[in-house]
């Protein structure tokens, strides 16, 4: 199958070279990834490539359709031309601890059909992040918010079982449709893979495929989309938080001394290019044993509240570390669903109302 793509795409000439995609090492046989009838396709872009890698992508797509084998294609551009920054775009201030240079960012620019994005974003991995993003996204639908969801963890894409979905979305006009579950328009890179497979990518191609999951997915009329950020502050992290226009993030940590200081991490990254934080959340902050009662604070207590305090944010609340929301999230039925009037589900959408409440003053509480 690859050899028929690679085929395909060799009677596409580089423009300014006498020669074709293939011989000119811009797509090889590994940057092809087949899984089933869903196919990915990543394209090196060379330093000083002039032409337009819109009209590029559109050739490529235009010669695998309808290619026997291809349900579903994704074609990933590994460099793309960022936006000039705004004139009035205000500078950094240099702090004592930041390397000298110039503010690099990017403009971003607004998506069409969403009014506000927001990032739940950890400083590692193993916090509970995705799961706070689905039943956070959850509380801001039951809120009566148009609410969707992206999965931006491209290498540990965890939606898909968070959510039971197994479909692959479909492509119409150009524009991926995103999959609604549960009432959120979900998009997600385990879509498009199999659940075992890894994807094996260098940096600029993640943080394409991210700018397309962001800004060619069909989304609609959304009044919230919340992004499960990848955990770290790498640059996949970064290139989120400057090209994407979020309205603020949520940080997520257990209370820990060790998940407590990659936390910081995420906050500094995101006050560093202007992204307001909305607040903490303390995930696993305490079990409470089913058969005796007793409260144990496994990962510490606290801590998270305490950070909050100290670095003047809003600490947002406190989520136990309860078998039914682990259950409940392998299952693929958040607890948010399951269970939509009892004690976690509460927790969770006292949260999303803090949070909404923050993005639309007018939000009421009844």
């Amino acid at each position: 199958m690859k050899n028929v793509i690679l085929a395909r795409l060799s009677t596409i000439p580089v423009p300014g070279q006498r020669m074709d995609l293939a011989r000119s090492g811009m797509i090889t046989e590994r940057d092809i990834s087949i899984d089933g009838d869903r196919v990915v396709v990543s394209v090196n872009v060379p330093d000083g490539y002039a032409a337009d890698l819109a009209e590029l992508k559109a050739l490529i797509e235009a010669k695998l359709e309808g290619l026997d084998g291809i349900g579903t294609l994704l074609v990933v551009m590994t460099a793309e031309r960022a936006a000039p920054p705004a004139p009035e775009a205000p500078k950094l201030k240099k702090r004592p601890t930041e390397a000298p240079g110039p503010d690099m960012r990017p403009q971003s620019a607004a998506i069409p059909g969403i009014r506000t994005i927001i990032a739940v974003a950890s400083g590692k991995g193993g916090v509970g992040k995705s799961t706070t993003a689905v039943n956070l996204a959850l509380g801001l639908r039951s809120l009566g918010l148009k609410t969707g969801l992206l999965d931006a963890d491209i290498y540990g894409p965890s939606l898909p079982r968070l959510m039971n979905i197994a479909a692959r979305p479909e492509i119409e006009n150009d524009r991926v449709l995103p999959i609604e579950q549960y009432g959120l328009k979900t998009m997600s890179m385990g879509f498009l893979m199999e659940e075992d497979n890894p994807v094996i990518w260098r940096g600029p191609m993640v943080v394409s495929a991210l700018m397309q999951m962001t800004r060619e997915v069909d989304w609609g009329a959304l009044d919230v989309l919340v992004l499960d950020m990848p955990p770290g502050t790498g640059d996949a992290q970064l290139t989120m938080a400057q090209q994407v226009p979020l309205q603020g993030a949520v940080i997520v940590s257990t209370p820990q001394d060790l998940a407590l200081i990659d936390a910081r991490k995420g906050l500094k990254m995101f006050k560093n290019v202007d992204v307001p934080i909305f607040g903490i959340i303390e995930n696993m902050s305490a079990f409470v044993c089913p058969h005796c009662g007793e409260t144990s604070h496994i990962f510490g207590h606290g801590g998270a509240e305490e950070d909050a305090r100290r670095l003047g944010v809003p600490f947002l609340g406190a989520i136990p570390l309860h078998m039914a929301i682990r259950e409940t999230s392998d299952a693929g039925t958040p607890v948010m669903v399951t269970d939509p009037d009892g004690p976690h589900a509460q927790a969770y959408r006292k949260i999303a109302l803090t949070i909404a409440t923050r993005l639309f003053p007018e939000t009421d509480e009844d």
